[in-house]
């Protein structure tokens, strides 16, 4: 039988018992759990952003690589605008009025400028301007800011030496007009960014002005260009051109002659136009106003189509025209005509006082009688005068479109008064243009037809290619007969009436004068003491090729056949030349200089005196 186990063996079956961990030994067994569990943790997180990582370089690699790669090349593209130059403005043989050259400009890239205050400083003396503006425009939030415009070439190199860091110079069109001021009122003004303001720049701007390009290319940090960076250039387009009617020759002398004339009769301005009876176009437009200075001036506004004034006498080839073509009277009629008239409420007067007279239609005229016009206007009647005038295009602007052309003022029919039958005939209450009264008597040298103004000849572009513009349709006012019978009545105006300091040597003019008074300005009646006189007329009369009309503004003397007219013999002496226009030719020159022929060179140089001279206005 077998024994059980002694107690010693017991001792060793037993378990022991094991020690108890300790505080501190516990504290760090779970620190070690937390240590764990950290680490498992960070990289658990790092794995996630690596994988996010992967994930977004895949999406920009793979989907927005290209995009994002035109970003960042769009960040070092920088944009200037290259500039396609304004059109020039060309008289009728070429010679440039106006045309854009380069100017000097200073500008900057404020990101660049590393110093606003001290740039400011050394900038301020040199553009005249004060160091506080110069300080905010350098230090705008912006890639580009102009700091002073069209300076001269000696600035611009001063402003260079400095060498200033975002401070650059370009380089824009400027204006420029060869002749000076030369048909300045015709030509208009630009503003600072080189667009039409008035005249001709205004009128024509969407002719005239350039269209911009555009150059694209990368720069680094400093501004420099990349030499393998991306370059793109959009090429800008010039302007095309504006060929005018005017001769520049014809000008000058026309504002040279009427600005001498305007300061020997201390006359406030004056007006001259040239043209081609023929054609209708427009040689020279002249246009003198007296500054404060007292000096004569170019005007600023194209006086000549802009104001209306009382023409006055110069009126009365309507009238008689149009009762000449009606039949109403012959230029051989007879009628007893005293000095003055009583009409309605008013009394009306000629010139200078003389008995009753029995005069012809065309002494009427050649004396300039108010009374005499009156009664042919009387048996002309209110309808056909009104229909004449609209006719003879006094009443409507004319086919030159001018900016802030008037078209005149003509009383309605409606809103006569008893006067109006005596006043409108003789050119009192009704106003007109210069260009619109030449334009009447462009008709009548022109055997009857109206034939409309015209300033612009034709379009150039860059390559020399012309566009000729379309000249306005003429029509028919009276008959030729008509047209001949009162181109007789103003030469004899000319020859024996009160225009005879229009005569010229050798050549037959055609002309009338009329002086007329100035309506106060807000009020009604006229202004004391204050005439316009004006002569207006052609040459030569049987075959015109020039004619042309002179306003002087408040002259002294005041009569248009003593200031007006020796302004037009002047402007024609020199126009006839100039033009070469053969003169009339005396019984002592040979058969085959008759008229209508063209006469040597020789006979032409004997015929035209050699010298143009300023008129002195004769004493009344």
């Amino acid at each position: 039988m077998h024994a059980g186990p002694t107690s010693a063996t017991k001792s060793r079956l037993r378990p022991q018992s094991q020690p108890r961990p300790s505080k501190a030994r516990k504290s760090q067994i779970a620190g070690n759990q937390l240590d764990r569990w950290r680490l498992a943790t960070v990289f658990m997180v790092m794995a996630l952003a690596l994988t996010a990582i992967v994930v977004r370089l895949v999406q920009v690699q793979v989907g927005s690589g290209s995009r994002l790669a035109d970003v960042g090349s769009n960040q070092r593209l920088t944009s200037e605008t290259l500039t396609g130059y304004r059109g020039s403005i060309l008289d009728r043989n070429g010679a440039e009025l106006a045309i854009s050259l380069d100017a000097k400009t200073i500008a900057a890239d404020p990101q660049m400028v590393t110093d606003a205050p001290a740039a400011a400083a050394a900038l301020a003396p040199l553009l005249n301007l004060d160091s506080g503006t110069l300080e905010m425009l350098l230090s705008k939030d912006s890639r580009f800011t102009y700091l002073a415009r069209r300076i001269s070439n000696e600035t611009a190199a001063a402003v260079a030496r400095l060498n200033l860091k975002g401070v650059f110079i370009a380089t824009e069109p400027q204006r420029h007009r060869p002749a000076g001021q030369l048909a300045s009122s015709i030509i208009g003004t630009t503003g600072i960014d080189d667009q039409g303001l008035s005249g001709i720049e205004a009128k024509y701007q969407s002719v005239l002005e350039g269209t911009p390009g555009e150059l694209l290319e990368e720069r680094d940090v400093a501004g420099a260009e990349i030499p393998a960076g991306r370059k793109n250039v959009k090429e800008p387009l010039n302007g095309r051109h504006i060929q005018l009617t005017i001769d520049r020759t014809l000008q000058y002398e026309t504002e040279r002659i009427l600005a001498d004339q305007v300061v020997a009769s201390r006359a406030r301005g004056g007006i001259a136009v040239i043209s081609d009876p023929t054609t209708g176009e427009i040689l020279a437009m002249a246009n003198i106003e007296v500054g404060r200075d007292g000096k004569p001036r170019g005007a600023v506004n194209n006086l000549a189509v802009t104001n209306v004034y009382e023409p006055g006498s110069v009126n009365k080839v309507v009238t008689i025209a149009g009762a000449l073509e009606e039949g109403v009277v012959e230029a051989t009629t007879r009628m007893n005509v005293p000095d003055r008239l009583q009409v309605s409420d008013g009394l009306f007067k000629d010139a200078e006082d003389h008995a009753p007279a029995w005069w012809s239609t065309k002494d009427i005229l050649a004396e300039s009688s108010n009374v005499g016009t009156i009664l042919i206007g009387q048996r002309l009647g209110k309808q056909r005068i009104d229909g004449y005038l609209r006719s003879f295009g006094l009443a409507r602007s004319t086919a030159v479109e001018f900016p802030g052309e008037s078209a005149g003022l003509l009383p309605a029919l409606k809103d006569w008064t008893g006067t109006s039958i005596a006043t409108v005939p003789i050119g009192q209450g009704v106003a007109v243009t210069a260009l619109q009264m030449l334009g009447a008597y462009n008709t009548i040298a022109n055997g009857g037809l109206h034939v409309e103004p015209r300033l612009v000849r034709a379009i150039v572009d860059e390559g020399g290619k012309t566009e000729e513009l379309p000249q306005a349709p003429s029509r028919r006012v009276v008959s030729a007969e008509t047209a001949s019978a009162v181109s007789d009545m103003l030469v004899a105006a000319v020859r024996s009436g009160t225009g005879t300091a229009a005569e010229i040597d050798n050549f037959t003019v055609a002309g009338k004068t009329g002086t007329a008074r100035k309506p106060r300005i807000g009020a009604t009646g006229y202004k004391e003491g204050a005439y316009l006189a004006t002569f207006v007329g052609f040459v030569p009369a049987e075959a015109p090729r020039l004619s042309a009309i002179v306003i002087l503004d408040e002259p002294t003397p005041y009569y248009g056949g003593l200031v007006s007219a020796p302004v037009f013999a002047s402007l024609a002496r020199f126009g006839v030349r100039y033009l070469g226009v053969a003169p009339r030719v005396e019984s002592t020159v040979t058969r085959a200089s008759a008229p209508g022929s063209v006469a040597s060179g020789a006979e032409r140089v004997r015929a035209i005196p050699a010298k143009v001279r300023t008129p002195v206005p004769a004493k009344p």
